[in-house]
């Protein structure tokens, strides 16, 4: 397979190239060699026009799926390493234009993905007068981390079925912010002795509309705050999933939880099936004025 070249990620998107012109466009951010090939396939799958992958490592693809990526170099591993970079992005494309980021390992989820593409439901989400989306980051672990020591099993993934609840967001006055919640559960859930509790959350808005001035945060939220509620005032909205090993490869990694945990099933684990169908047969996206 073709080595991608890396180009500079600052020198490129100040030359503004005609990949950047039109959206949806997928930025992954790559942070270890989990399945980044399978990452990238997948969301060219869902319907992405062109993916931006960042790392600072030599990335191999296929032929076919190179055409449609652009490699840029990006220090991935340091924390928070989303911010610049998807700050960046959002700086240089066209407004409007429709933005997703992940990390590898992750594969993102819509409803009825099966027979309808990301294009198709962001022009239904736009028409709704929506400018992002929520996702769900949903965590995905192997059965048998003997056989996958880094937490990582593409054919016979797990996920929790249940153990998801959300709780009102408050705003720096104490008060609750309208049509935001802090989403919970997960690994994040029953290993959160682990976590730092500003990781516990599952909720991300992965998938936005750029806009002038608008910046993430270090948290995945925006500095606009209607990008960060859940619907709008009138009905419910879609919501989207993001079916994620990057919990679990982290809690076999770190010093404080790769000696504590040997097995990550418990009574609750279910047979992930690779479908957006499972994901909302059990409220974990929701499909809202969707048809």
């Amino acid at each position: 397979m073709p080595v991608l070249p890396i180009r500079d990620m600052a020198r490129f998107l100040a030359d503004k190239p005609a990949v950047l012109d039109k959206g949806p466009l997928a930025i992954i951010l790559v942070e270890d060699a989990a399945a980044v090939a399978q990452t990238v396939q997948h969301h060219l799958e869902r319907g992405f026009r062109h993916v931006l992958l960042l790392s600072d490592q030599p990335q191999d693809l296929s032929e076919a799926v190179a055409a449609r990526v652009t490699h840029l170099r990006h220090d991935t591993r340091r924390p928070a390493a989303h911010v610049d970079a998807v700050n960046a992005i959002i700086a240089a494309v066209p407004e409007g234009t429709w933005l997703y980021y992940g990390f590898n390992a992750e594969f993102l989820f819509h409803p009825f993905c099966e027979t309808r593409s990301v294009g198709e439901m962001l022009a239904f989400h736009t028409e709704e007068r929506r400018p992002a989306m929520l996702t769900y980051v949903i965590d995905l672990y192997a059965p048998d981390l003997n056989a996958c020591p880094d937490a990582v099993d593409l054919e016979n993934a797990m996920f929790d079925r249940t153990g998801y609840y959300a709780l009102g967001r408050k705003g720096p006055d104490g008060q609750p912010r309208e049509r935001q919640l802090d989403f919970h559960g997960g690994l994040r859930w029953r290993y959160e002795e682990y976590l730092p509790a500003d990781r516990r959350r599952i909720d991300r808005i992965a998938l936005f509309r750029a806009a002038k001035g608008l910046t993430v945060t270090a948290d995945h939220r925006f500095s606009v705050e209607e990008y960060n509620t859940y619907s709008c005032p009138w009905h419910h909205n879609l919501t989207a999933a993001i079916a994620s090993f990057r919990v679990a490869k982290a809690l076999v990694r770190n010093p404080g939880s790769r000696d504590e945990i040997s097995d990550m099933t418990w009574r609750n684990s279910h047979r992930f099936d690779w479908s957006g169908q499972q994901l909302m047969d059990l409220g974990l996206m929701e499909p809202g004025q969707w048809f």
